[in-house]
């Protein structure tokens, strides 16, 4: 006894001429694995980790942040007095400039174009320590992170874990399972 679909096969296939019937059978086994995905889809396990969140939110990374910037303080300090003697000068300067000889104003304004240019290239330094030091704090945290995920996926079965989408659902969100697995 044949089945609905393949008295509906035949009928189609017996319709079409003998030409196209490798056709109409590639296009069944198409409609059988187009009915056979949904079933499969519905047994994956997804799960949504936020990598944004765990560099801003979690203890480790706060921790990480508040050690950056305790390095990185007196740098900054110096950065900003040399911003405000090179703002002072040039108030000065320009203050100065009616009364002041030609030669007086061209060797201050020299002297302030190199404070200028000492301090952009100060700030650039700056930056860039900054920046490889972060990398380098982050990086492990990041590593601790994935690790976590991969413990939590195993533990919990998931099938697929994302990182980066652009809209989530809360119920597929294990971010603070992750957080809580650093520390907080």
């Amino acid at each position: 006894m044949k089945s609905k679909f393949a008295l509906k096969f035949s009928a189609v296939a017996n319709g079409i001429g003998r030409n196209n019937r490798a056709l109409v059978l590639a296009a069944a086994l198409g409609m059988g694995a187009v009915i056979a995905a949904p079933v499969y889809a519905q047994a994956t396990k997804i799960g949504f980790v936020s990598t944004e969140r765990i560099l801003r939110d979690s203890k480790p990374a706060k921790a990480a942040q508040a050690k950056i910037e305790s390095e990185f303080k007196k740098r900054d300090t110096e950065l900003q007095s040399l911003a405000n003697q090179l703002r002072s000068e040039a108030q000065k300067l320009d203050k100065d400039a009616p009364v002041i000889s030609e030669s007086d104003r061209i060797k201050r304004q020299r002297k302030l174009a190199d404070l200028d240019s000492d301090l952009q290239r100060k700030r650039r330094e700056f930056q860039e320590d900054f920046n490889r030091r972060r990398n380098e704090e982050f990086s492990s945290i990041v590593e601790r992170a994935d690790a976590a995920i991969k413990k939590i996926a195993e533990e919990q079965g998931y099938d697929l874990i994302i990182q980066d989408a652009v809209t989530v659902s809360p119920r597929v969100d294990i971010t603070d399972q992750v957080m809580k697995s650093l520390g907080g």
